[in-house]
Order: C-alpha cells, then sequence, then structure tokens
C-alpha cells in the first residue's frame, strides 16, 4: 500500500496509509431518477498571473476536459456559476469564452452517440449563469436607474448564455443587492427578465455563507419573508421557471420550500451538507441536484444516481452518505473558500497540471485542511490513482515546509 507522512493538528507528522483505488462504473444509459449537475471549476495557465485582480487566463484544454470528464459520468454540468469563480477571479471577458466554448462543447458531445447521454440536448447537459458581474457596482447610481443598469447587464449575460446553447441560470446579483430598497425591487427585476426569456430558466438563491454581498436578499434579513417573496415570483412565472437552486445549507427550509413548489417546477439542491437525504428525498418529494460538491464526487455520485435508476436507493443513499464528510469539509467556514478544495483534489487526480487558480485563490485554504481534504478523498475512494496523488500531496508538503 503507498504511504506518506501527514501533519497532524499539534505540528507533528504522522504516516498515512491510502486505500486501494476504488472502481466506479460509467452509466450505459442516462441518468433519469434525478436530474443532476455539476458545478465546474476552472483550471489556469500555470504561467498565468494568477494573482488577485489579474485578468483571468485559462487552460482551455484542461478546462474543457474537465467538463468531458463530468458528461462522461452522465452529469450536467452547472458552468459559470460560482465553483467557476464568478465574482472570486472568473471577470466577464473570460466568463463569456466560457459559456460559449462549453456550449459548443456541449454540443459535440450530444452529436457523438455517446449512450449515457442518448436523447439529451445540450440545455440537459449545461446551464450557465447570467449575472450582472460586468457592472462596476461602486458607480452604481440609486434609485430606477441603477436597478435599470441591473436588468440591462443581465439581458446581456442571457443573450449569451442563449445564443451559445445551454440553459440560462439567473444567478443572484451583488448589484441587485446594493440598489434594491425592498421586495418590489427584486420582483420587478425578476419579472421583466421571466417576461422576456423565451424558455424556462434555473433560478439562484445564494446565501451569504457563499457570498456575505448578498445579505438580505429578496428584500428581507429574515428567511421566512425572503422566502414568501421568492415563492411568489416563482408561482406567478411558473411556466418560465425549470427550477431554483438553493444554496442556503438548511435542509429543513429547502424540504419545506421544495413542498411549497408549483408542480413542474424543480428543488435543484445547492446544499454541500446534506445532499444525500434532500436528493434520497421523502415519501412525497426529493431534490435534484446542482452541487459544487459533485465536481469533486462525480464518480461516487454518478454510480449513486445509478443505483437510484435500478430502483435500488438505499444503496445509492449510502453512496451518497460515504462522500459526506469530505463535503462538509471542503465547505467549511469560511465557506466561500470551498473551490480551493474542489481545484485540489482536481490536481491530485492528475485532471490539471499545477495546483493553480485564477485570483490567487490556491492560497484560501491551509495546509492542514488541503492534508485532511486529501485524507477523506482517499477514505471516499475517490483518489482515482493513490499513487500519483500521493506523489503530488508529499511534493505538496514538502514544499510547504510539512517534516522539514
Amino acid at each position: 500500500m503507498t504511504s506518506l507522512i501527514l501533519p497532524t493538528d499539534d505540528g507533528g507528522t504522522r504516516e498515512y496509509r491510502l486505500q486501494a483505488a476504488t472502481s466506479w462504473a460509467k452509466p450505459a444509459a442516462p441518468l433519469t431518477a434525478r436530474r443532476a449537475y455539476a458545478a465546474a471549476h476552472v483550471i489556469p495557465e500555470v504561467a498565468a498571473d494568477n494573482t488577485p485582480g489579474a485578468p483571468a487566463q485559462l487552460d482551455w484544454d484542461a478546462t474543457l476536459a474537465y467538463r468531458h470528464e463530468l458528461w462522461s459520468y452522465g452529469l450536467g454540468v452547472a458552468d459559470a456559476m460560482d465553483t467557476a469563480q464568478r465574482g472570486m477571479g472568473l471577470d466577464w471577458a473570460a466568463t463569456q469564452q466560457l459559456i460559449k466554448r462549453t456550449g459548443a462543447e456541449a454540443a459535440s458531445v450530444v452529436a457523438s452517440g455517446n449512450a449515457a447521454i442518448t436523447g439529451k440536448s445540450v440545455r440537459d447537459l449545461v446551464s450557465c449563469g447570467a449575472g450582472t458581474d460586468q457592472l462596476d457596482i461602486a458607480a452604481l447610481p440609486e434609485g430606477p436607474a441603477g436597478i435599470q443598469a441591473v436588468i440591462d447587464a443581465y439581458r446581456e449575460q442571457i443573450a449569451v448564455v442563449s445564443e451559445a446553447g445551454p440553459k440560462v441560470i439567473l444567478m443572484a446579483s451583488r448589484a441587485l443587492a446594493k440598489v434594491a430598497n425592498g421586495a418590489d425591487d427584486y420582483l420587478h427585476v425578476y419579472s421583466t427578465l421571466l417576461q422576456e426569456v423565451d424558455q424556462p430558466v434555473i433560478l439562484h438563491w445564494l446565501g451569504t455563507m457563499f457570498d456575505p454581498a448578498l445579505a438580505g436578499y429578496w428584500g428581507s434579513d429574515d428567511v421566512s419573508v425572503a422566502t414568501e417573496t421568492f415563492l411568489s415570483l416563482i408561482r406567478e412565472h411558473s411556466d418560465k421557471v425549470d427550477g431554483v437552486k438553493v444554496s442556503l445549507l438548511d435542509a429543513s427550509h429547502e424540504v419545506a420550500l421544495r413542498a411549497n413548489l408549483p408542480e413542474g417546477v424543480r428543488l435543484y439542491t445547492g446544499d454541500d451538507f446534506n445532499y444525500p437525504e434532500l436528493i434520497d428525498g421523502d415519501e412525497t418529494h426529493h431534490s435534484d441536484a446542482l452541487l459544487g460538491i459533485f465536481a469533486a464526487i462525480y464518480p461516487a455520485a454518478s454510480v449513486a444516481l445509478q443505483k437510484y435508476d435500478a430502483g435500488q436507493g438505499a444503496e445509492g443513499r449510502a453512496i451518497l452518505d460515504s462522500t459526506r464528510e469530505l463535503g462538509k469539509h471542503i465547505f467549511s467556514a469560511p465557506t466561500f473558500y470551498y473551490k480551493t478544495g474542489i481545484a485540489f483534489m482536481s490536481w491530485l487526480n492528475g485532471k490539471q497540471p499545477g495546483f493553480q487558480m485564477v485570483g490567487g485563490l490556491h492560497s484560501g485554504r491551509s495546509v492542514l485542511h488541503l492534508a485532511k481534504t486529501f485524507e477523506l478523498a482517499d477514505q471516499a475512494g475517490l483518489l482515482k490513482d493513490p499513487s500519483l496523488a500521493a506523489f503530488r500531496m508529499s511534493d505538496f508538503l514538502r514544499i510547504n515546509g510539512v517534516g522539514a
């Protein structure tokens, strides 16, 4: 068995022995029992100026290959979202290219005849975030002019996504959170956009643990009040809402919201702590998935969903449960740095040449945190080649002075 030296919380070290690689089967037919999108990260050029504030320069081959990897396991891809570092390093110029390139790649997969995606469309394979991050928030005017600027920014991004082919995800907007004076402003902005779109979209509610700038979204800091505003919007425009992605890390809230959605509107869980029971569901409802953690656990997630398709729900739930501790760790506070753990696992598994992230976000987690990520990934059977992962982990620890 492969082994290496890991750091301990008290400043010492210990030997850790890796388990043998786990084999996760790819699906031979489309996944149907649950609809699932893995929110994918982006991979920068290793020699780019990957520092805070620098324009994003992506390694397109590696970034797009990661999306093909997710598709090969039967999962959809949620792109240009917070996992892709929207608002945390991925600028609008690079985002437009990402949306267009991912849409084109999805079209090539649809045309390929892959059994795992038979009958699926580009919109089934990829959904992309449309937001307002091209705006300079500090320069936004107050009042109606600010609201109009937000609407126009959304329109610009919706057009980019729609023309590229993916499904539109209306992302939560920092700009709207700044200029809105209450629930009526949120309802006006979203109602205007929903009336204009020609195909149903996904609405995105992102909590402050993921982005503190979104405090008071939907017009209130009281989640129950905000939820009523959210539901009133969905009920009025249910024909234009494919589903809602809710990332509040509150399972009881999600279950209650799910039960109150109009018929045909999906609840895509964004709860990276409680996804096993939410996807498993109760006697009347279950959640679908649009999850950042699925970008890290995609082989296990795919097999779990295959079990649900085969009527083996208990086995599917058990697989999802086996990844829970990894998910809780990667998304631990400060939660918005979860992207670092996603990229670290990608590097350990040989999916990118270096542990780099746009905006310098590879420094967002400590050595101890990443060592624990490595250990939990191994225990969940999510290190594809344990020898390669151990080699890279050992180099990372040596460079960072562990055992020196």
